[in-house]
């Protein structure tokens, strides 16, 4: 592992910096693609689990704004 760590040190240092923009670019790639790999999966029954427990509360909260909007297109007529 060392002699290719070596190797790709002495890569860079004969780059320009044009490429050298390219690996640092490639390299944030990298790291970004392990920590993506990482995460857990989601589990689709806990998921579907927490769904439905806010289902009724989505259902109030958006019954409640259409009130609000319909008052408001109310009291835009009347003006």
């Amino acid at each position: 592992m060392a002699i290719i760590k070596e190797q790709i040190i002495q890569d860079i240092n004969n780059l320009s910096d044009i490429e050298l923009k390219q690996v640092a670019k490639y390299v944030a790639f990298l790291r970004f693609q392990s920590r993506v790999n990482s995460m857990p999966a989601l589990d689709e029954v806990k998921m579907a689990s927490l769904y439905a427990g806010f289902a009724d509360e989505d259902s109030e909260l958006a019954e409640e704004g259409m009130l609000d909007y319909i008052t408001g297109l109310k009291k835009e007529d009347v003006e």
